[in-house]
């Protein structure tokens, strides 16, 4: 998930082509006609109505020559408009709740009534194991894929869509299976798909905001996830009279966002004789990042993976954590869930706010990435020795406040330590590995701290905290960003 910094993208100049160098020669990426963006007379002004705003039909004669001449750098993003970070965020909340919905609550509810609750933990490890590995792949190959799309209707878009649809009919697979095996073909079908919207929402950042919001807007971005996840608990306790709408509901709320989103986004194009090539070689690269050549890459990678791996532990089992630790009956979790998720996001989001608007006017990132970590851990060693609800929501608040900052600012510290920027898409893939790995990773290590520590969550959300001060240890060796 998942869950996705100072980077300028070429070709976010509307009305015109847009030839910065690349290592292929120079690039001709174009804005997709189909919805408009910032303008720019012949005198250097822009019109006010941002990133959506209907462009100027072309003329007569086509695009606008570029004169030719020496290599420049590659153009930098307009200032974008509320109205675009508005529906950006709603779009990336969208995109969230496909997931967050079944993570948090209906996931684990549907495993649990097919095997029961002595295996269901055993079950759930399984299927979001598996689901995570193939998100780990997805996410990166189709940002590569989405760096490389030529189709006239832009190269973020065409992706969105088909991994809107594909997902969906993987979470209606979920919703009707009649046993574990056919809830992890589900499971799989819509994490494949889905990684390829968030994948492709991810590249929208460093396409479109320029650098100096972009702090502003990743602070917006991490109130996303929260946003969604009470969202996604309320929708599932509302609906919790079926599991098909449970599951269902929160998928068709997510997608009608996404969709929105598609509709109004002012697209990057890019010209096919521009078309990156393609290779064994190339497709590897996929998944990689030299940590060599990129050593602040991969320490924010490390940092995020860590970070991750905790919240992971603890979204994968907080319903037996609940149902076991604390004594809570099954009726009880998903309401219990969501008033932890609600007291969890009301922190999240002042924090997230305060923190990434803090961090464009100060210009550093990596004192907040770090005391975030740290807060989290902590958070995650309140939840391990609660012993009643209340305990649980109190984590839960200071989680929010370590998991707010760190979301805030993380982003723009990633795009500002991305290894080539014309390739965002594909190395904001690389880093969604550090989201999507833990996942898998979680459920797979957890079985096992809890066979030796007889079954006690309060250990296993003790390894969390531990992997949430490692995340902060790791942005210690960035030098790129302040």
């Amino acid at each position: 998930m998942t869950i996705f910094h100072a980077c300028t993208s070429p070709g976010l100049v509307s009305g015109t082509t847009v030839r910065p160098l690349t290592r292929r020669g120079l690039s001709r990426i174009r804005r997709s006609p189909t919805c408009g963006a910032p303008t720019r007379s012949s005198s250097g002004s822009r019109s006010e109505d941002g990133p959506m705003s209907q462009p100027p039909g072309p003329s007569a004669n086509g695009p606008d020559p570029v004169p030719a001449g020496p290599a420049t750098e590659p153009a930098v993003p307009a200032r974008v408009g509320w109205g675009f970070v508005a529906l950006y965020a709603l779009a990336y909340a969208g995109a969230a709740l496909l997931f967050i919905a079944p993570l948090l609550v209906s996931l684990a509810l549907k495993v649990n009534s097919l095997v029961g609750i002595e295996r269901a933990p055993t079950s759930l490890a399984l299927v979001t194991g598996i689901g995570s590995l193939l998100a780990v792949v997805a996410n990166p190959l189709f940002g590569r894929l989405s760096d490389r799309t030529t189709s006239r209707f832009g190269m973020r878009r065409p992706w969105m869509l088909i991994g809107l649809i594909g997902g969906s009919a993987g979470i209606l697979t979920v919703a009707l299976a009649p046993n574990v095996a056919l809830v992890v073909v589900g499971w799989c079908t819509a994490q494949i798909f889905f990684n390829a919207v968030l994948a492709s929402l991810a590249a929208v950042l460093p396409d479109q905001v320029p650098t100096a919001q972009r702090g502003l807007v990743s602070g917006i971005l991490a109130v996303c996830l929260p946003a969604a996840s009470v969202a996604g608990t309320f929708l599932v306790q509302a609906f919790d009279r079926s599991q098909l709408t449970m599951l269902l509901v929160p998928c068709l709320v997510g997608g009608s966002v996404v969709l929105a989103f598609i509709a109004r986004l002012n697209d990057r194009r890019l010209d096919a004789a521009d078309k990156p090539r393609w290779s064994l070689r190339e497709f590897a690269g996929t998944f990689y990042v030299n940590p060599r050549k990129s050593p602040d890459f991969a320490w924010a990678f490390a940092s995020r993976f860590m970070l991750v791996m905790a919240y992971a532990f603890l979204t994968t089992y907080q319903t037996y954590y609940l149902l076991e630790q604390i004594g809570s009956t099954e009726q009880d979790v998903p309401h219990q869930i969501y008033l932890g998720t609600v007291t969890q996001s009301c922190a999240l989001v002042a924090a997230a706010l305060v923190t990434g608007r803090l961090s464009d006017r100060t210009g550093r990132r990596k004192i907040f990435v770090l005391i975030a970590a740290v807060v989290y851990g902590l958070a995650l060693f309140v939840i391990a020795g609660a012993g009643d609800v209340d305990g649980y929501l109190v984590g839960m608040a200071i989680g929010g406040l370590g998991f707010g900052m760190y979301m805030a600012v993380d982003l723009a510290l990633v795009v500002d330590v991305l290894p080539d920027r014309d390739h965002a898409a594909k190395d904001l893939g690389v880093i969604n590995i550090a989201g999507a790995l833990p996942f898998s990773l979680a459920p797979g290590i957890a079985p096992t701290i809890l066979k030796l520590s007889g079954g006690s969550y309060g250990i296993l959300f003790t390894v969390a905290g531990a992997c949430a001060i490692c995340g902060a240890v790791a942005i210690l060796p960035i030098r790129a960003a302040r």
